[in-house]
């Protein structure tokens, strides 16, 4: 994690809130240790914990198993693989994991949870045995492993994330845990993220739900589960690793592909996912911000990692508790004091250094038949298309090596927009996906798909506007 640089540390009353936000939790909760991080803009801004562990004290050096955080770790390798050209999201699973029972379902549709796949093993619960029950990929899987068709819902799947560390292993010839760490662990400076527990570590714990009393809970060696949450981890690792989601490293993934990690790929869910979940990356909504993120659980720990990418703010919280202290939820409440307290200062405009004079030329305003529209060149260097003082579909344009833009997000995305020229080379009209955009409200010297009235725009006449009525009076 960067130095932090001074203007980027939180207000005495900042950090006083978040200190009691999770010291309620703690005690509310009645969890044996709660620790938790934010960090903002690339720093870590905060750290606090409450209640104790035995034979060393808390602080964000400190382990706690992670649970299915893990399958967001998991989804970046699968995403590094996509990016190298050795798989295709749309690729079915059997193309390159041949032989599962369930290889039509393809390698988006298990990152999104929409492969129609049981949530959990068949047998004893799989968190809470030994991995020796379950040696093989057809005993994660059971003999009836598909419960929907593939593509119509989302419906969580542990053994879905299974698939994709034998996925991984088997494309890379090496185990998902040796390419986990090789690949994203070391580059990204984790080295408190293992897939066995290394000390400093808590314990896990179950808190007896009547009385002030604990129960320790088994740590399983997950064996073939491990890609769907094996690991162990840090609230200052998880930091750094929520940094990466937001930004990218060029040494893992470039911004583009956490960021398509990050956007809906799987329908909502009421009452699961209302807000859709991505690719390894869950989706929700706290205060009116949108979050990604994931949480999860293992017996004995519950964990949350959440990111506010509009305010560039990171929250981790970690307990040693089977249930009772809400990890994701309180992680979300983090964000919140911080965006509240001490919004995000916008950085400072600043005008071009040599703009594009062909991107120039397409700014202003643009008619789309009569509905204004504008386009706007940001220093950025893409394009704002969007209306002018009224609702409606508005998106950026990234500039293409052919002169054309191709939309970013919104309805746009992935739509190409074309300046279309006259032969003395001004432009003529602007072409997005077949709709014609105009210097005029129906410009009669564009080609406007069904033509121009050749009377132009009039008004009415006086008189009647419909058919005349005869009077029925005597």
């Amino acid at each position: 994690m960067n130095a932090l640089p001074e203007d980027q540390d939180l207000l005495p009353s900042t950090r006083r809130a978040l200190g009691h936000r999770i010291a309620v939790a703690q005690n509310e909760g009645r969890a044996p240790s709660v620790v938790a991080a934010v960090a903002r803009g690339g720093a870590l801004v905060w750290e606090g914990a409450r209640g104790s562990a035995d034979g060393h004290g808390l602080d964000g050096n400190v382990q706690y198993r992670i649970g299915s955080i893990t399958k967001t770790f998991t989804a970046v390798l699968v995403m590094r693989l996509r990016d190298e050209g050795l798989l295709a999201l749309e690729d079915p699973l059997e193309k390159h994991l041949p032989g599962t029972g369930v290889g039509e379902v393809t390698v988006r549709q298990l990152l999104a949870h929409t492969g129609g796949l049981a949530a959990e093993t068949p047998g004893a619960w799989w968190e809470r045995s030994s991995a020796s029950l379950r040696p093989e990929l057809s005993d994660v899987l059971g003999e009836e492993p598909l419960l929907f068709e593939a593509g119509r819902r989302h419906h969580y799947s542990n053994p879905g994330y299974t698939l994709l560390g034998a996925l991984v292993a088997a494309v890379r010839g090496k185990a998902w845990e040796e390419v986990l760490r090789t690949e994203v662990l070391e580059p990204l400076g984790l080295d408190r993220t293992t897939v066995q527990a290394q000390a400093p570590y808590a314990d896990g714990w179950a808190v007896h739900p009547w009385a002030d009393v604990l129960l320790p809970e088994p740590s399983e060696d997950l064996g073939l589960m491990a890609s769907a949450g094996q690991l162990w981890s840090t609230t200052r690792d998880l930091a750094r690793f929520g940094r990466f989601l937001l930004h990218g490293d060029e040494q893992v993934l470039d911004m583009e592909s956490v960021r398509e990690m990050a956007a809906a790929a799987a329908p909502a869910e009421p009452g699961l996912a209302e807000f859709g979940y991505g690719l390894g990356m869950q989706l929700t909504e706290s205060s009116g911000r949108r979050l990604v993120g994931h949480c999860g659980s293992l017996p004995g720990f519950v964990a949350g990692l959440w990111l506010n990418q509009a305010e560039d703010v990171v929250a981790v919280v970690l307990a040693n508790c089977t249930s009772g202290l809400p990890a994701g939820s309180l992680a979300a409440d983090l964000l919140t004091i911080v965006a509240d307290a001490e919004p995000l200062f916008p950085e400072p405009w600043r005008p071009f250094a040599e703009a594009d004079p062909a991107a120039l030329e397409l700014c202003g305003p643009w008619y789309w038949g009569p509905a204004p529209h504008v386009v706007r060149l940001r220093s950025t260097g893409e394009l704002e298309l969007g209306p002018a003082g009224a609702l409606g579909r508005a998106a950026r344009f990234r500039a293409e090596p052919d002169g054309s833009w191709r939309g970013l997000n919104g309805y746009y995305a992935g739509e190409t927009l074309r300046a279309v020229r006259r032969p003395d080379g001004s432009v003529s009209h602007l072409d997005l996906g077949s709709f014609v955009f105009t210097r005029q409200p129906y410009d009669t010297e564009a080609p406007v798909p069904g033509g121009v009235d050749p009377q132009g725009w009039r008004g009415i006449g006086p008189g009647p506007v419909g058919p005349a009525r005869r009077s029925t009076r005597a």
